[in-house]
């Protein structure tokens, strides 16, 4: 019997998404915690396939507890015990800040709120061949390259858009989102879309139905690739 992921989430109802999805279609059965409303995280991952932490409005310089002890948790247990590991947006700043690393805003105020150009460097091409061209993004903080990491992925407005090192993986975009979770964001956060750079909410479904076949096709064979590392 396969071993749970761990996933950890942020907000009372967030969902881990088609990352959940592509995970359970693999026979995995997903461990749930949401650290903010109280839930522990493990002392070990050695009762885990492995653990992916996921986004949410916070920022991961935010003094909470509970920010400072997923920071500490990803360099204490998820990457000093070398298990497949995941952060995405708010969980891959979190991973780059335990690294060491830095984040940050855009010195011009910049945020990335819809599809954005990806360029994939040869290292990321050796994890997954294609990348997609565009690729959902919402956040308005980005993250330097970690001392010890390899570069996956860079993009225009924030450099650094994935990277690798050891068994841990951190992208700062969504491959998680769903239509539906598109649809709750531009709702309830629609006045981040009026931040400098953003795209327009119609622009969001439009550039959907160009780009999000071969972003579904590249986390298949991605989350593949994590999960066998």
């Amino acid at each position: 019997m396969q071993q749970p992921v761990l996933i950890v989430l942020h907000q009372e109802f967030s969902t881990p998404g088609r990352v959940g999805h592509v995970l359970k279609q693999r026979g995995f059965v997903l461990d749930v915690r949401r650290p903010r409303f109280g839930d522990p995280l493990p002392a070990t991952l050695s009762g885990h396939a492995g653990a992916a932490i996921f986004g949410g409005p916070m920022s991961a310089n935010d003094n909470d507890d509970y920010i400072r002890r997923e920071i500490a948790w990803i360099g204490e247990v998820a990457l000093r015990e070398d298990r497949p590991f995941l952060g995405i947006c708010l969980g891959a700043q979190m991973c780059a800040l335990a690294l060491g690393g830095r984040v940050f805003l855009h010195p011009q105020g910049r945020a990335e709120i819809g599809y954005y150009p990806i360029r994939p460097t040869a290292a990321g091409l050796a994890v997954v061949d294609p990348w997609p061209e565009q690729v959902y993004q919402w956040h308005r903080e980005g993250f330097d390259l970690p001392s010890g990491a390899e570069l996956l992925a860079e993009g225009d407005t924030f450099e650094v858009q994935a990277f690798r090192y050891g068994r841990g993986f951190a992208l700062q975009f969504h491959p998680d989102v769903t239509h539906a979770t598109m649809h709750r964001w531009t709702t309830r956060g629609h006045e981040r879309l009026e931040l400098p750079g953003a795209r327009p909410r119609q622009t969001h479904f439009a550039d959907r139905e160009v780009y999000d076949y071969s972003a579904r096709a590249w986390l298949s064979v991605f989350l593949d690739h994590w999960m066998a590392v």
